[in-house]
């Protein structure tokens, strides 16, 4: 906490003069970018992120009762006050506080106790919020390690992980775990190969010579907000009860592309050869697919479709299922790299992966946005060897991978041509512009 010390004796100072008592201690949880593997984890394929410097961190003291306080530095996020037994999460609602809620939620469901000790907690955030760099999911992993420390609770850095992927869904995401994961697996100075079912974490050396540049587009994009999220859930969802049925599998008993690709016993490449061969590339109408599985809409309703997701009446499974297959392997590839396992020059392949990665994103999943793909045009020319977006998309964050010698150039040219020509994107150039290395996952330090 040695670097991070004048922080936090301000919000020390600010949450005594608010609350006129000191802390007891600090939760601190980082935000995140994934280099690649973009939706993908809740297909149950592997992504590749690491933990930026940009956290939230809540400043705490516990409470002789059961009521729960938040206030937030940010005055445009107002105050909110709950009884911890009686916390209601409103779907479809991505009030600040109700991120928080969600790890509370979490952390009380699996430890069972009676009499939950609630809390006074100031909330500090410097991730830039609905910006692809998992702001909503630190404020969750926060709120979730700060109801275990505050009830006395032990659990393991896989078991909150675990535990804050699933409680995300109480707000309407039906995410995969990534962000989870790596907010409390992360490690300084490396980025991790996350893995799922069961969870595990695998350190990947990044090149020396490389750097990560973040760059956020401005466009904020809140996937709770929408249901063009939970639409990609569904349509991968229904891409592999299709398949499945097709193979003469239990379909309703299969619902991750890759489960499916672990039944049939195939490669990427092949499960790529098997959507080609299932699916006509244009959309499926709702009804063309409870005739392909043999259900009514209510059937449909019941076995593939989330509760946002009810009245959509096209969907594209071509696309989708093609994006996480390739996808996934591009994971494997960009991992394999870095372990000195391909022959390929690292960092030109690298970056070659990271420009497919955002082409597929782009074209097959569409989850961009005319601004993002801007901004990742205008980092390949200003000398990244490879641009993509990160996060969920529809707005928010590139990261770029740039050659150290070039880091000094290339910020000035992205500052001079994406941000400087418009007076709302230049007034946020030091939040939304930076060099970033792996840093480490959350924490409690005490008083």
């Amino acid at each position: 906490m040695t670097d991070s010390t004048t922080m936090y004796e301000n919000l020390r100072s600010q949450f005594t003069a608010k609350f006129n008592k000191e802390p007891e201690y600090f939760v601190r949880a980082p935000g995140r970018v994934n280099l690649i593997g973009e939706h993908i984890d809740y297909c149950g394929y592997s992504v590749l992120p690491m933990a930026i410097e940009q956290d939230v961190v809540f400043t705490v003291t516990n409470n002789a009762t059961s009521k729960i306080l938040l206030t937030n530095t940010n005055s445009q996020y107002k105050d909110f006050e709950c009884d911890i037994n009686n916390l209601n999460i409103p779907k479809d609602d991505p009030q600040w506080y109700n991120y928080a809620l969600c790890g509370i939620k979490g952390i009380l469901e699996h430890i069972k106790k009676d009499n939950s000790t609630g809390f006074t907690c100031l909330v500090d955030g410097t991730i830039p919020p609905s910006a692809g760099l998992s702001s909503s999911s630190a404020l969750v992993c926060c709120a979730a390690l700060t109801t275990m420390y505050a009830n006395k609770a032990s659990l393991t850095k896989k078991d909150l992980a675990d535990i804050c992927a699933h409680c995300e869904h109480y707000i309407g995401t039906e995410g995969g775990g990534m962000d989870q994961a790596i907010s409390f697996m992360a490690k300084q100075g490396t980025a991790k190969l996350i893995e799922f079912n069961p969870l595990r974490s695998t350190d990947v050396e990044i090149p020396c010579e490389a750097v990560f540049v973040i760059s956020n587009s401005c466009v904020q994009a809140n996937k709770a907000a929408t249901s063009s999220f939970n639409i990609r859930v569904v349509e991968c969802r229904l891409a592999t009860q299709i398949m499945a049925k097709s193979k003469g599998l239990e379909w309703r008993e299969v619902k991750k592309l890759a489960d499916l690709q672990l039944k049939l016993k195939l490669s990427l490449e092949q499960m790529l050869d098997l959507v080609q061969q299932t699916f006509h590339k244009e959309p499926y109408t709702k009804t063309e697919i409870c005739e392909l599985l043999g259900v009514t809409n209510e059937e449909l309703a019941t076995t593939s479709l989330s509760q946002n997701t009810l009245d959509v009446e096209v969907f594209k499974l071509y696309d989708r299922a093609s994006h996480v297959y390739s996808e996934a392997n591009r994971v494997l590839q960009f991992k394999m790299l870095c372990d000195g396992l391909l022959q390929d020059k690292t960092i030109s392949k690298l970056g070659e992966l990271m420009n497919t990665s955002h082409n597929s994103c782009r074209d097959l999943y569409e989850c961009s946005h005319p601004e993002l793909d801007n901004l990742v045009e205008i980092c390949r020319k200003s000398g990244a060897v490879g641009s993509r977006l990160t996060g969920a998309g529809w707005g928010g964050c590139a990261v770029s991978m740039v050659k150290a010698g070039d880091a000094v150039s290339f910020l000035a040219k992205v500052r001079d041509q994406y941000y400087k020509p418009h007076e709302d994107r230049a007034q946020k150039i030091l939040t939304s512009l930076f060099a970033s290395e792996p840093g480490p996952g959350a924490a409690i330090y005490t008083l």
